[in-house]
């Protein structure tokens, strides 16, 4: 991509830009378990609906996201970036940050003072089963590109089984992932 590309809108149109912005925001509010859940929404609207990237693209973008130091959320903005530059980026990451950044202050204003409220507890208690199943929508979406091939599903596998038997860090398993992909085994 060369600067210039960077900077200009990729043929996205100022209405292409609120759309986007919309319906990021909207996602902001579902992000519950972390941006990363509403993975598989973003994914609808920039592959499928729109045609904006194509799956490779996204799943990258995540995984440079997901790989490079900083707040979890950088992968929105990689999404951003690719589907309308620089300002992409922009709207992308302040429309998914804005929203649920200010229900969380409000949320929390509003815990410190009726933390005894059966509504907020239920609320709270509520919140755990979405996230779940957000995740585990995200995690079925990231392997859509690989999920037939024997090699992706021993790694899957053997991921799954290492991260709920140890305390074995993500990053080794993201380093034999690797690996396996440098000998083309997945």
């Amino acid at each position: 991509m060369s600067a210039w590309e960077i900077f200009g809108l990729h043929g996205k149109t100022a209405i292409d830009l609120v759309l986007t912005s919309l319906h990021f925001m909207m996602l902001s509010l579902l992000s519950v378990g972390g941006t990363l859940a509403t993975a598989p929404d973003m994914q609808n609207f920039l592959v499928v609906i729109h045609g904006w990237m194509n799956d490779a693209q996204f799943t990258s973008s995540i995984a440079i996201g997901q790989a490079a130091p900083g707040p979890n959320v950088l992968f929105v903005a990689l999404l951003g970036l690719n589907v309308a530059g620089f300002a992409g980026a922009i709207i992308t990451l302040v429309s998914i940050m804005l929203p649920s950044s200010f229900l969380t202050l409000r949320v929390g204003r509003l815990r410190l003072k009726r933390a005894d409220s059966l509504f907020l507890r239920a609320f709270t208690s509520g919140l755990s089963p979405l996230t779940l199943g957000l995740l585990l929508s995200t995690g079925w979406l990231l392997t859509a590109p690989t999920r037939g091939e024997w090699g992706a599903i021993v790694l899957i596998v053997l991921t799954v089984v290492v991260m709920v038997r140890t305390k074995t860090s993500p990053l080794v398993l993201i380093a034999i992932g690797a690996l396996a992909g440098m000998l083309g085994l997945v």
